[in-house]
């Protein structure tokens, strides 16, 4: 197993700088996923640590040793494409087997590689097929079968469920959380999905415009953002943000906004009269008012899904507020409600979205 850690990395193309000084360390055998909206610098940062893209400064380590000058086929890291760019010409056995022939490597050695791949991968059957008889998930297979049977020090994984319908992108996501667990190799995973980043990883690195925002365990992001760019990404539907200003009382602080006045006890970060953003998860705002910061809303959306509901809800002078609640809700659109936020899951940044407190009550 490998590990890979990226020093002050930078990257810059004429003068426009991309990756802004990136310090990250990769722990061997981790599944390590790059999240982050289009733009953000992740699928160039894993085109450097594969070697496809030269760093402009910083260095590169693969288990201790510098690889910046170290060319792309010799740094031992397997990358698997978004467009599977499998040989339509060749079978699936010979796309899997033609790096090793390339290499001199002995038939049976190969042999053993390409079969024992394929039946971890389940696509023994199709091993004499051409790729256009075979399914999306099915190629996307073939394409990590082909860097599998390299035996890689690492994995770089660009972003490879985006071509696959809804359906068949939950069942990969299985099969490479799996596939991981099997092989317990080193994974660079790159996604825009934050699903697929919460699901597979066992450390996010949250990106944007070419620097890390927050590094850490799927629930310790999602529990605890350190900034509103966190809080608003990592989650769907996405964390209720709302700004507002802090008035000092006897009782605490009130936190005012249009039609919404909502009373935390005291937290350092805040003096009276400062604006700042609270932050509260869909599935923490209720219907009713026996919770704190009630509110009267009009439900713009309903979402009835069976076994969840999903509440779209208007407040004038305020952002749509979303509601998550488990089971059945008899709402319809149109419909006012009474909502009301659980003190102990607030969240708390302050003017320039850092955050001051997760858990005002915690």
């Amino acid at each position: 197993m490998t590990e890979i850690k990226l020093k002050e990395i930078r990257k810059s193309y004429g003068d426009v700088e991309v990756i802004h000084g990136i310090d990250l360390t990769v722990r061997s055998g981790e599944f390590c996923v790059f999240v982050g909206p289009s733009g953000c610098g992740k699928s160039t940062l894993l085109r450097l640590i594969a070697g496809l893209d030269t760093v402009t400064s910083g260095t590169i380590e693969i288990d201790g040793e510098p690889v910046n000058n170290v060319s792309a086929s010799s740094r031992g890291l397997a990358m698997v494409f978004q467009s599977y760019a499998l040989y339509p010409h060749m079978s699936v056995y010979k796309n899997m087997a033609f790096g090793l022939e390339n290499s001199k490597m002995p038939k049976p050695e190969i042999e053993r590689r390409v079969r024992e791949a394929a039946e971890m991968l389940q696509i023994t059957d199709y091993l004499h097929r051409k790729p256009k008889a075979l399914s999306g998930g099915q190629r996307q297979r073939v394409a990590i079968g082909r860097a599998i049977v390299r035996e890689p020090k690492a994995f770089l994984l660009d972003e490879p469920l985006s071509n696959l319908d809804a359906e068949l992108r939950v069942t990969m996501r299985k099969e490479l959380a799996a596939l991981h667990a099997n092989i317990g190799d080193t994974m660079i995973y790159v996604t825009h999905d934050q699903t697929e980043a919460m699901t597979l990883a066992d450390k996010i690195v949250v990106l944007q415009s070419g620097r890390i925002e927050q590094t850490g365990a799927p629930l310790d992001l999602y529990n605890n953002p350190q900034n509103v760019f966190v809080a608003g990404f990592i989650g769907s539907p996405r964390m209720n943000l709302i700004e507002t200003t802090a008035v000092d009382g006897p009782e605490g602080w009130t936190l005012t906004a249009p039609n919404l006045s909502v009373t935390i006890p005291k937290v350092d970060g805040l003096t009276d009269g400062a604006r700042c953003t609270l932050g509260i998860r869909p599935e923490h705002v209720r219907v009713g008012n026996d919770e704190i910061g009630h509110t009267t809303s009009q439900v713009a959306f309903a979402e009835q899904l069976g076994g969840e509901t999903y509440l779209y809800c208007n407040v004038e002078g305020l952002p749509q507020i979303t509601v998550h609640q488990p089971g059945q809700l008899p709402v319809v659109n149109g419909q006012t409600l009474a909502l009301s936020f659980e003190l102990e899951d607030m969240h708390l940044f302050d003017a320039d979205g850092q955050v001051i407190v997760n858990r005002v009550a915690g």
